[in-house]
């Protein structure tokens, strides 16, 4: 099942919401070099990089050659796999923060860099189609940040070696991702450029925008059609990990809340606006009216950081994505075009 449709289950009303551009061509990685080689990828596997096992939530696959036609599940896999210099064979659909070709523009940047040809793309709405993945031969299969079941991964085993997420589905960092999916296609050398890259395009931001440091946010959501209720992610969520990674800090209600939870994503009564107290407050909007809509509602705008106008709400799908999924190809346009609407938020907090 996509995190798409296991947020929907668990958020009810956030219909599609809990799901850029680069101007360069990997967006502050270094770009391969080598020309694109058979089945789509670029020479520069280390001649020693095999066989390697690898574990998972599942268990253990191993790899013993150089793969040549990877399909990835989970949108961050593929930008992964291009940050490496390897085209993916297939890959899902990106229907939430895509372009026109169901890609995004930092993933298709990627490829041009060495020539890559573009993936097939699945829909993985109702879960990965195994009939569709097994149309493609893949020789390796990546979830590393991926909602892949037991069952999926059991019956797309018998294909080709499958790396799922190594504990929580959808919650396995970027970092993480890009270092086990370095050692499955033999690349750990290149994978350690593309995160010293990665990281110093984060510390760069940490860097312009020092208002960040400590200050405490939540990332929550408020659907419109219902506002008896404030859902907010948790600290196993890529969203608040990547905004801790520029600084910031859970708010201590949320990082409360977590502990006896395993979920990405919980809810609380409007009831408790009060309790969600943080500088900052992020969320998903579909129409500018909404922000007004939380802002006057009298249990909702008593959230502080809505109250105080230390908001940030998020309408643009590409940048939302840039969150939900953070990648090393598609940080830096979230650094850019994110963090600065962050940073203001943080200034009114500081202000207020």
């Amino acid at each position: 099942m996509s995190r798409l449709t296991t947020a929907l289950v668990t958020a009810a009303a956030a219909v599609l919401v809990l799901a850029g551009c680069t101007t360069g061509p990997t967006g502050g990685a270094a770009a391969p070099t080598a020309a694109a080689g058979s089945g789509g990828t670029s020479t520069g596997a280390d001649p020693t990089a095999y066989p390697v096992t690898l574990t998972d939530a599942f268990g253990s696959a191993t790899i013993t050659k150089e793969p040549k036609r990877v399909v990835t599940l989970g949108w961050s896999d593929a930008d992964h796999v291009a940050a490496l210099g390897v085209a993916p064979v297939g890959a899902p659909k990106v229907s939430w923060g895509g372009n026109a070709k169901l890609s995004t523009d930092w993933f298709d940047a990627q490829l041009a860099t060495f020539v890559g040809a573009a993936p097939t793309r699945f829909d993985d709405s109702d879960g990965n189609p195994v009939e569709e993945i097994a149309k493609l031969a893949p020789d390796l299969i990546l979830a590393t940040n991926s909602g892949i079941t037991k069952d999926e991964y059991d019956k797309l085993s018998k294909l080709a070696p499958v790396v799922a997420y190594p504990e929580v589905a959808y919650g396995t960092p970027w970092k993480d991702s890009l270092e086990t999916i370095g050692k499955a296609l033999g690349r750990s050398g290149r994978a350690d450029e593309v995160e010293r890259a990665t990281e110093a395009t984060l510390a760069k931001a940490r860097a312009d925008h020092p208002q960040l440091e400590g200050k405490t946010f939540v990332y929550g959501y408020v659907a419109p059609t219902d506002l008896s209720q404030i859902g907010f992610y948790t600290p196993s969520d890529l969203r608040p990990q990547m905004l801790t990674e520029l600084g910031m800090k859970n708010a201590p209600f949320v990082e409360a809340r977590a502990r006896s939870s395993k979920e990405f994503y919980l809810t609380v009564s409007a009831e408790q606006a009060a309790a969600l107290d943080s500088d900052v407050f992020l969320t998903y909007i579909t129409e500018d009216s909404e922000v007004q809509t939380m802002t006057k509602d009298p249990l909702v705008g008593r959230v502080p950081a809505i109250r105080s106008g230390a908001l940030v709400a998020t309408k643009d799908q590409k940048v939302g994505l840039t969150m939900s999924s953070p990648t090393p190809l598609s940080i830096p346009y979230m650094t850019r075009l994110f963090v600065p609407l962050v940073a203001a938020a943080a200034d009114k907090a500081a202000a207020s």
